[in-house]
């Protein structure tokens, strides 16, 4: 999800207030190597579900979900019903006698457990404790199909239901290796306006924009680490789900389009004859193609002429499935070039006060551009089409579909596009926890987004990145949170800095500094094959990453993941041995804080000889300093370490020496 974060430079000036003091002297070290570079940084082993090097083993399993659903939208009352149908295969090797289900709409209601944790009288990103809205499911039946000699039966099962989660008992238990369970549910809900930033309503003069998700009671994931996963959704926390096949029908007023994630598998049922025309003439453009414009918005007889229109919408092997609806949208598209030569579509739906040459007229451009390089350099996108909507949700993604701001312009356009469709990697395709480890999408999205940044046209919006000096400044203040911490956990000022910029900066560092650019892709190329439509905890991802790359990197991970702990290299002194620089000159590099890096020193002598010596991370191994020997035989004007400012170093006053001559 996009969070909306002032720039970089401006975050760096809020904090110019803070004080660094250090209460300790600095020739004192906090560094303990023993701590760092302990040889017990995995305190499990690997075994046939989860394997040492980081792959899925020969025993690995996990649960799946498929999904009909029928849905209908009432726009006069905000209102959601539909019905939907699970069919829930135990693939695992225990015995379940009942189910978890997530009821996340159950969030936006004044006695959930996320509104109790909303500021008093105030705002938060997830709610609004000063004008509270009523909101909730209303789940008016839950029933047991069984099938038996082509006959069907429904059998009404009464719910436990805990806030946002709801337990279901079934009346014959599902055995391991295969069992399967069909599950109804018919519901309805108000939309909220508001939604935690992942759902609303944007009030619109041609009529609302209805960016609909969490809409529809699904199951909780069972997994080989801890059964079944039932924390509740608190608004912070994104989510955790299985994998399944969606095959939904939504019902809406015929003067609205919806999109959705998926394939439209009836369009001609939906659409007018020229559009209908457009849109196959879209999926063969490079060009985008205006299927419905401005103009046609005003024109009634843009629309098929009935009271609804049913929608009919197919995903495969998704993790969730989201939709708008609404009468103001334009409609344009293009076709996206696959590595494979397949071809899917790229679309956006807009209302006129989006429109524009520098907004959302570019948004399918952005769109395809982003799901072309994506595929190039890591994983060819999976879906028939994805589709960017304007709505008054700052951004969120969802399979093949994903929300973002309909006042967004130029590069934060872009910027919020290539975000939410780079989450199609991270969690679409790689299924990781978010409710607990949020890093492991928004981080990682974070890190390609800034490589993609640089691919689009040759660099449009690619902005200079801050050095790393300032940005430990902020990343590792005394504010700041580890990143191995759930985002409900997190301080709500700290979500962006330790879920996005800090393990984007991480990857970024691991990448150019550390593994190396060649490498290190290789590596991420191969977890995210490895974990395509699994669920890998951030265990599997170390040691992934680690047997890429031939690299022991538990301290990299304990320093820079799990710990929020600090980097300060400090030249200590530079000396001439036997008081004659033609005998040789050592430079003693000090490490102060608890993480180590390689050490950069460059030196320039009086004569003009410059160089560099760069020290691999493992001179910190048994020292918290260390002293090494120039290749140079005369005096020196200055030396520097970490010259070009690289590493994470929050004390950049220690890491000159000049020459008192």
């Amino acid at each position: 999800m996009k969070l909306k974060l002032l720039i970089f430079s401006f975050m760096i000036l809020c904090f110019s207030t803070i004080s660094w003091a250090q209460e300790q002297e600095k020739s004192v070290s906090k560094y303990d190597p023993n701590e760092l570079f302990n040889p017990l940084f995995y305190k499990q082993y690997g075994n046939h579900i989860r394997t040492g090097n980081g792959e899925p083993g020969t025993g690995y399993w996990q649960n799946r979900a498929d999904y009909s659903i029928k849905a209908e939208l009432n726009d006069q009352e905000n209102q959601v019903s539909g019905s939907v149908t699970l069919t829930y295969t135990n693939n695992s090797p225990h015995t379940l006698g009942f189910l978890w289900f997530q009821l996340e709409q159950n969030l936006f209601n004044p006695s959930s457990r996320g509104f109790a944790k909303l500021p008093v009288g105030g705002r938060s990103r997830y709610g609004n404790t000063a004008t509270p809205f009523m909101g909730g499911y209303n789940i008016k039946s839950v029933k047991i199909i069984t099938t038996s000699a082509g006959k069907s039966t429904e059998t009404d099962v009464v719910p436990d239901i805990v806030e946002t989660r709801m337990r279901l008992d079934l009346p014959k238990s599902l055995k391991p290796a295969g069992d399967k369970v069909v599950v109804k549910v018919d519901y309805e809900y108000i939309v909220p306006e508001y939604g935690a930033d992942r759902t609303g309503i944007l009030k619109n003069e041609d009529g609302n924009i209805y960016a609909i998700a969490q809409w529809y009671p699904k199951i909780c994931v069972f997994d080989d680490i801890q059964g079944w996963n039932t924390l509740p959704y608190l608004g912070a926390s994104e989510f955790y789900l299985e994998y399944g096949n969606f095959d939904v029908a939504i019902t809406a007023p015929s003067s609205h389009v919806v999109v959705a994630s998926g394939d439209l598998l009836n369009p001609a049922e939906v659409m007018t004859a020229e559009q209908l025309k457009r849109y196959q003439q879209a999926h063969l453009s490079d060009a985008t193609v205006m299927i419905r414009s401005g103009e046609e918005v005003k024109l009634a007889s843009s629309r098929p002429t009935k009271p609804t229109l049913t929608w009919k919408y197919s995903i495969s092997n998704a993790r969730d499935f989201a939709w708008a609806s609404s009468a103001s949208f334009i409609w344009d598209a293009a076709k996206i070039n696959l590595p494979s030569g397949k071809k899917a579509l790229a679309q956006s739906v807009y209302p006129i006060s989006s429109d524009g040459t520098n907004a959302w007229g570019r948004s399918t451009e952005y769109t395809k551009a982003s799901i072309e390089n994506y595929s190039k350099r890591w994983f060819e996108f999976p879906y028939a089409i994805a589709t960017n909507v304007a709505s008054n949700v700052g951004g969120m993604e969802y399979p093949g579909i994903v929300f973002c701001g309909s006042t967004a312009k130029t590069d934060a356009l872009w910027g919020v596009t290539d975000h939410e469709f780079g989450h199609t990697w991270f969690p679409m395709i790689v299924g990781s926890n978010e409710r607990k480890y949020g890093w492991m999408d928004e981080g990682f999205n974070t890190f390609i987004n800034d490589i993609a940044s640089l691919d689009f046209n040759n660099g449009e919006y690619a902005q200079p990145a801050p050095s790393a000096h300032e940005m430990a400044k902020i990343l590792y203040s005394d504010r700041s949170e580890a990143i191995m911490k759930t985002p409900d956990g997190m301080k709500e000022f700290n979500i962006g800095l330790s879920l996005y910029y800090k393990p984007g900066f991480a990857l970024g560092l691991l990448r150019n500094q550390i593994i190396g650019e060649k490498r290190f892709d290789e590596a991420f190329k191969k977890y995210i094959r490895d974990w395509a439509y699994k669920h890998p905890s951030p265990w599997d991802f170390f040691r992934s990453i680690e047997s890429s790359v031939g690299e022991d990197l538990g301290w990299f991970w304990k320093s820079m993941v799990l710990e929020n702990w600090r980097l300060d290299q400090s030249i200590t002194k530079v000396e001439y041995l036997n008081n004659n620089a033609k005998n040789g000159v050592v430079v003693t590099v000090d490490n102060l804080d608890k993480v180590a890096m390689p050490v950069i020193i460059e030196y320039e002598t009086f004569s003009g000889i410059t160089g560099r010596v760069q020290l691999p991370v493992e001179v910190w191994q048994n020292t918290a300093s260390i002293r090494t020997k120039l290749p140079v035989q005369e005096e020196l004007k200055r030396v520097t370490i970490d010259p070009d400012k690289v590493f994470p170093d929050y004390q950049s006053e220690n890491n000159n020496w000049t020459s008192g001559k």
